[in-house]
């Protein structure tokens, strides 16, 4: 879903400005982001109608959350993941030995496949992170066949993936130069409902249509909803792993006051995708 996937530079699917190890440890992506990315998997890809014995491809595979979805509920004749992150191939390769997926590295940009080879052609929490997000979804149709599914999602950083927005929020509150450039709701102008309409339409997708998908993000007590922030993993790890000890002290006071407690110690938040699907 795979997970967000720049995976490699910044993104599961491609930047080079980023430093490779960035998006490299399935373990600790996965705590992170990877677990909600696989509750939002199963909603994306059931409103895809997609029939069953279908040739599918995971653009930006990540650790293999919606490929993993895709074989436990979709009876896929096969699945081929790209990725450029060999850390993550590898961390979904072991999980996931069923005979019927593949893994790939390559490039969101540069896809290393043939035209019209599959199905359906998906990709999760990617297309904001890779740099030609045009060629990216042209090289998505192109290895559509005629008539099959192109489809992605995206986290609403602007508003709806509270887990991340309540962190930059307090992180600009107490550094307003060096937070609010590294914000994913300022940086990612994809991740908006129209803009990803335009680059669907763009590539030539009949059809396209843009829905949100929401999911609940329970965190049984602060220690899990401020640990995977410390694995230096995606923008925001990096950005808390940038700061000197004190000044990350005390941004994980500020989110602890701020984040809504329940009196077991449970933080109930929210989280909410926007998903877009075209035909080819």
């Amino acid at each position: 879903m795979t997970p967000e996937g720049r995976r490699g530079a910044e993104a599961r699917g491609t930047p080079a400005a980023a430093p490779p190890a960035l998006w490299a440890a399935g373990e600790v992506y996965e705590p992170y982001v990877g677990r909600w990315s696989r509750r939002v998997a199963p909603l994306f890809l059931g409103a895809l109608d997609v029939p069953p014995g279908a040739r599918w491809l995971d653009v930006g595979c990540g650790t293999g959350a919606l490929t993993a979805t895709i074989l436990d509920r979709h009876a896929p004749a096969s699945v081929l993941g790209i990725d450029p992150s060999e850390g993550f191939l590898a961390h979904a390769r072991r999980h996931l030995p069923d005979p019927r997926a593949g893994f790939r590295h390559g490039d969101a940009q540069a896809l290393p496949v043939d035209d019209a080879a599959f199905d359906a052609v998906v990709s999760g929490l990617v297309l904001n992170f890779v740099p030609d997000q045009a060629r990216a979804a042209a090289g998505m149709r192109r290895a559509t066949r005629p008539g099959g599914t192109v489809a992605a999602y995206v986290w609403d950083y602007a508003e709806g993936m509270q887990m991340m927005r309540r962190f930059w929020d307090a992180a600009a509150a107490l550094d307003p130069a060096g937070a609010g450039g590294k914000d994913e709701a300022l940086r990612f102008a994809l991740c908006r409902p129209g803009a990803l309409q335009h680059l669907f339409e763009g590539a030539g997708l009949r059809g396209v249509e843009v829905t949100s998908i929401g999911i609940p993000t329970v965190f049984p007590d602060f220690d899990d909803y401020w640990n995977p922030f410390l694995g230096g993993q995606a923008p925001a790890p990096a950005y808390c792993m940038s700061l000197p000890e004190d000044r990350r002290a005390a941004l994980r006071e500020a989110l602890r006051a701020s984040l809504p407690t329940a009196p077991d110690g449970s933080i109930a938040l929210t989280a909410r995708a926007w998903a877009v699907r075209g035909t080819a």
